[in-house]
């Protein structure tokens, strides 16, 4: 660095704080730093940030920038207000990274946009000049590996949402992974029996909450089984429900379970030896107009006893055996499949409840199924940019409050009994349509609102628009 240079920077360090001068193909630009120390490593990290300008032998060129003064306002009021259940909790286990978790998430939920462009997205929002979050692409990630790189702190804020709440639905999801640098990037069979190079990640759902209430990321050779086992030592359950997929049915899981005081519903593949399929169904009830019979049986499970409960979907056995025919057609022999098993649900419980229940629980699974769809398409966009174990660690974390978010908003529609004429997308889309207009004079005012989204809101029972 020349005298010239050395004596700009110096000038500036005295009007901006703490300043970093980057060579890019000969040019100068600077940019206003802050320092975190790092406990593991021991030592203090400069975080790059703000771009403040380039810098020429004439002094600096300012970053040249128009003041914006018209932001998005309803899709963002509405997610600050769902979000300010667990604001709290970010600010007591995360205190410096809580703002960009909170304005990050927010982003997510609205518009599933690269980690690179989250800064744009957050500046259209009003939010932006109420919650100071840096959010260009290498704080960002500095901050996501910050987050990562403390578990504990992620460890009790899942803690903290899941006091209280006693129905769980546990699963495990894999995303492909090419990265040389992931220890959490390993060799395992997914759900489509693929052996590749993946990063697993399990999800715990809260069925009283009808939203998320844990997620992390683990090995990708670590199976099903295996992960609950780890996950009930490092979050008891005792006295807990756990609905679980078909993916854990083994022995010893069960038995696993019953040693940890845990109650479980476990839905058992159609060929496991504990089925009795000579079982009669003489009881009925009816699940979404659908004509459901079962039957039970009393099972013993280590030194403890559990039960059966063999139910008869007869709507499902038609499509079934439909669909059999076709495959012996198609194929002759080759198809064998015990017809008794057509149209039936086996599942494996020591819950002390009637079949109905049970069943019912069973089949809310699909909340969870949709989390996990949901969260692999975004995770898919931005895999690339999960550079270490780290940042996989503090990319999961947002996304679990993005998660968050979107069945929030999931559950104010089923509330109002609008599941099938509005999706989480399309209200935040309409939402989007309101914006927040501030003049240089001070004076603030919303613009005017769309009769569709008027109504929307009244439908939903939402005062998101007060007069400003």
């Amino acid at each position: 660095m020349n005298a010239e240079l050395r004596e700009i920077v110096e000038k500036a360090k005295k009007q901006y704080g703490q300043v970093e001068l980057k060579n890019i193909n000969g040019r100068f630009y600077l940019y206003k730093v802050t320092s975190k120390y790092d406990p593991q490593k021991k030592q203090t990290r400069k975080i790059s940030g703000t771009y403040i300008g380039k810098v020429t032998a004439q002094g600096i060129i300012q970053a040249k920038t128009r003041e914006r003064t018209i932001y998005e306002y309803a899709n963002a009021k509405l997610l600050k207000t769902l979000l300010n259940d667990v604001v709290e909790n970010l600010r007591t286990y995360f205190p410096d990274e809580w703002q960009e978790l909170a304005a990050y998430s927010i982003v997510r939920t609205i518009r599933n946009v690269p980690i690179k462009y989250v800064k744009e997205a957050w500046d259209k929002l009003y939010l932006s000049d109420e919650i100071e979050a840096s959010l260009s692409r290498n704080t960002l990630s500095d901050k996501l590996r910050n987050v990562g790189a403390d578990w504990d702190a992620q460890h009790q804020f899942f803690l903290s949402l899941m006091r209280d709440q006693n129905v769980f639905f546990y699963d495990v999801s894999s995303i492909f992974s090419r990265s040389v640098n992931l220890n959490l990037a390993e060799k395992g069979y997914n759900k489509e029996h693929q052996f590749l190079d993946q990063i697993n990640f399990a999800l715990l759902f809260s069925q009283e909450r009808k939203t998320p209430v844990m997620l992390k990321s683990m090995p990708g050779s670590i199976r099903d089984i295996k992960s609950l086992k780890a996950f009930m030592t490092e979050f008891p359950l005792k006295d807990c429900i756990l609905v679980l997929d078909r993916g854990f049915q083994s022995a010893p899981v069960e038995e696993d379970l019953v040693s940890l005081d845990a109650k479980f519903v476990q839905p058992l593949r159609r060929n496991s030896k504990l089925i009795d399929y000579s079982l009669q169904t003489p009881t009925l009830f009816k699940y979404r107009d659908r004509g459901i019979k079962y039957g039970r049986k009393e099972l013993k499970i280590g030194d403890s006893r559990a039960t059966l409960f063999l139910y008869e979907d007869v709507l499902l056995r038609g499509e079934e055996h439909s669909n059999l025919i076709k495959l012996k057609l198609e194929h002759g022999d080759q198809i064998a499949i015990d017809e008794r098993s057509l149209g039936k649900i086996s599942i494996l419980t020591n819950l002390d409840q009637s079949g109905e229940k049970v069943y019912c629980l069973y089949k809310e699974r699909e909340d969870v199924e949709q989390a996990f769809d949901a969260m692999k398409n975004e995770l898919e966009n931005d895999k690339s940019y999960l550079g270490d174990d780290d940042a996989v660690r503090g990319y999961f974390f947002v996304s679990f409050l993005s998660l968050y978010l979107y069945f929030r908003v999931l559950e104010l529609i089923r509330s109002a009994d609008m599941v099938g004429e509005v999706s989480v997308e399309e209200l935040l889309f309409k939402l989007s349509s309101v914006y927040l207009i501030k003049y240089r004079s001070g004076k603030e005012r919303l613009s005017e609102v769309p009769s569709k989204v008027q109504k929307l809101l009244a439908d939903l029972r939402l005062n998101l628009l007060p007069k400003i």
